[in-house]
């Protein structure tokens, strides 16, 4: 494989999970510390300080608003802890209810134990998917190509199957 070490491409599987499931467990931890510091922000905003770390954080704060970050805390206010690995098997959800989880000051251990499983399933289903892609390119070229299409046609599927359901009843307007 062309750009892949030599130690990952030769060895077992599980040396690609467990990379995986580093970077996983890593950039959850980030995004929820940086929900935390976003709560802090959010409390310092109108307090009268200059212009600073704590106006920073606000603006920062002011990019997680709107429905997608509405839902996200409605998603944890309603769940609770299985929230954290359930949002592991999304998309771009998965990074807005971390961050709400340290916005909502869930308590770091307990969020962190949580964490864990969906950080496993989330590693177990990229490097399939990865070793999958891999194993296709090394059979075909062709298959490859075939293999990202049908990727790219479920998520489109799921996506126009979401927003129907996301239609009300009787409107029948694109979204």
């Amino acid at each position: 494989m062309a750009g892949v070490p030599s130690a990952l491409a030769d060895g077992p599987w599980w040396w690609i999970f467990l990379f995986l499931l580093c970077v996983v467990f890593l950039r959850a931890q980030a995004t929820y510390w940086i929900g935390r510091g976003l709560r802090k922000g959010a409390a310092s905003v109108g307090n009268g300080e200059a212009r600073t770390e704590p106006q920073r954080r606000a603006g920062m704060a002011r990019r997680f608003s709107g429905p997608a970050w509405q839902r996200a805390q409605g998603f944890v206010e309603r769940w609770g802890f299985v929230a954290i690995p359930l949002s592991f098997l999304t998309v771009g959800f998965q990074t807005l209810v971390n961050a709400a989880a340290g916005f909502m000051r869930m308590r770091w251990d307990l969020y962190t134990f949580a964490m864990l499983p969906g950080c496993a399933a989330w590693a177990a289903v990229y490097s399939a998917v990865g070793f999958s892609l891999v194993a296709a390119w090394q059979e075909s070229p062709w298959l490859f190509v075939a293999a990202v299409l049908v990727l790219i046609g479920a998520a489109w599927g799921l996506t126009q199957w979401r927003r129907r359901q996301a239609t009300p009843a009787g409107n029948t307007e694109p979204m």
